[in-house]
């Protein structure tokens, strides 16, 4: 799918300002009449190799608009953008996220792209269910999809083996927050001491663990996509009052509440890290290393757990049932937004488009980084990663079963309700308090920012 970690704009846009062709808002005179530079952001590095082809390709349709790309880190990327868009010098086109752009759209920082879409007749139904209507407010339109993501449990296959569980038991977790169910019973069964006991060992000591069962993630904001978010699904949470649209968050949901409060639980017995006894290596990094034996991530960090680069033999599992007697993920997806100020609008879209459209599209889903937003697209990238020998089926079963996937929450004042939420959340994994008045307090807060 995620924070505090800032790095200054002005750094980063006076380097770009120092090239030959650009600075931060791209080049050219406006008047279409002559080259243009369109400077184009995004913040996976995973994914930069497969832009750099469709832009390649798109230059070559278009050999007057040239895409200059610039990859950053997440966090640094956000503060960059927000601190470019308020200095009126932003890239022309930037790769964007669900929660963030309804800030942009109140602030008039993003380009209504309706009119080019009904001119261009773009068909919004080749798009993977729902993702279209994402990028809507108000009757304007704000981005095409470009990608999708879901999630799944990712697992050390060879920790799993040790402990004697087979992959085919993975496919059938339950999860409660009451006992954990065959969840819990995993983890604490992959959890070993330093006298390689388990967590189910009576002789288990859990101020010494070597490796934890199990690897929340605690800084993905105020949706807990990567964990938490998926399981108060399943324990039957909502984000909103409707939908991914609402005007109330409820965040004292007793179901929250219920959810978390296991994770502070299980934390406790020994089976998860502590967040304030975690690595700064990074949940990727502290499974690469094999101090942890499973995870829970998003369909984007494929080539970290399954690529050539994995120092673990890692494999995936469906996430478990929950009350609600089914799985549950998110799904998201990413679109791009064309800055208001840009002084190339024209040629802004036909980027835009191009990124949209099954040209670009069927590029990504060759290099097999994420599943494209196209349909077709899809089933391209699913076919390029069983070539490559992985089986990354569980993330496309969910697309593919009735009520499986939910959507994250689209509203104003995302970065706002994502810290607050996030710091409460933080609070009660630290033992500072307890996960009902903090998720009280923490409701009370994101819902005041609405008036």
């Amino acid at each position: 799918m995620i924070n505090t970690r800032r790095v200054g704009a002005a750094l980063l846009c006076g380097l770009l300002a120092g090239t030959a062709l650009t600075a931060c808002g791209g080049s050219g005179d406006g008047k279409g009449d002559g080259p243009v530079t369109l400077n184009y952001w995004l913040w996976d590095d995973n994914q930069q190799a497969s832009y750099q082809q469709c832009a390649d390709a798109f230059h070559t349709a278009n050999p007057n608009i040239t895409v200059k790309m610039t990859q950053t880190a997440w966090a640094q990327y956000w503060q960059n953008l927000t601190t470019q868009l308020a200095a009126g010098d932003a890239p022309d086109v930037w790769t964007d996220q669900a929660s963030y752009y309804p800030q942009f759209v109140a602030s008039q920082q993003i380009l209504d792209i309706q009119p080019y879409v009904e001119r261009d007749k773009v068909d919004l139904s080749q798009y993977q269910n729902g993702l279209a209507e994402v990028w809507t407010k108000d009757g304007k339109r704000y981005g095409l999809p470009k990608d999708w993501d879901t999630e799944a449990v990712v697992y050390n296959a060879d920790m799993l083996s040790k402990a004697g569980i087979k992959p085919a038991d993975l496919a059938n977790l339950t999860w409660n927050p009451t006992d954990g169910g065959t969840f819990e019973q995993t983890i604490a069964k992959l959890t070993i001491d330093d006298k390689g006991r388990n967590g189910l060992d009576p002789g288990f000591d859990k101020n010494h663990v070597k490796v934890h069962g199990y690897q929340p993630e605690w800084n993905d904001g105020s949706q807990g996509q990567n964990g938490w978010g998926e399981l108060a699904a399943a324990n039957g949470f909502t984000y909103l009052d409707r939908n991914a649209k609402g005007t109330r968050f409820q965040y004292d949901d007793p179901k929250l509440v219920q959810t978390i409060a296991w994770y502070k639980a299980v934390t406790d017995k020994g089976y998860a890290t502590r967040f304030d006894k975690q690595s700064t290596l990074g949940i990727d990094g502290i499974m690469n290393a094999g101090k942890a034996a499973l995870t829970i991530a998003g369909s984007w960090t494929i080539n970290t757990y399954l690529g050539d680069g994995a120092k673990q033999k890692f494999a995936l599992a469906p996430l478990p049932v929950g009350p609600v007697g089914a799985r549950k993920s998110a799904i998201n997806g990413l679109s791009d937004a064309i800055w208001a100020g840009t002084k190339h609008k024209d040629e802004a879209w036909k980027w835009v488009k191009f990124l949209g459209s099954s040209q670009c599209q069927d590029i990504v889903a060759a290099n097999a980084a994420v599943f494209p937003a196209i349909k077709t697209a899809t089933d391209k990238a699913l076919a390029a990663h069983k070539a490559k020998g992985r089986d990354v089926q569980v993330y496309v079963d969910y697309t593919k079963t009735p009520g499986a996937t939910f959507p994250l929450p689209v509203t104003d004042h995302g970065t706002e309700v994502s810290q607050i939420v996030q710091d409460s959340l933080q609070s009660v994994v630290l033992g500072q308090a307890d996960p009902a008045s903090a998720l009280k307090k923490a409701n009370q807060q994101v819902n005041a920012l609405f008036g």
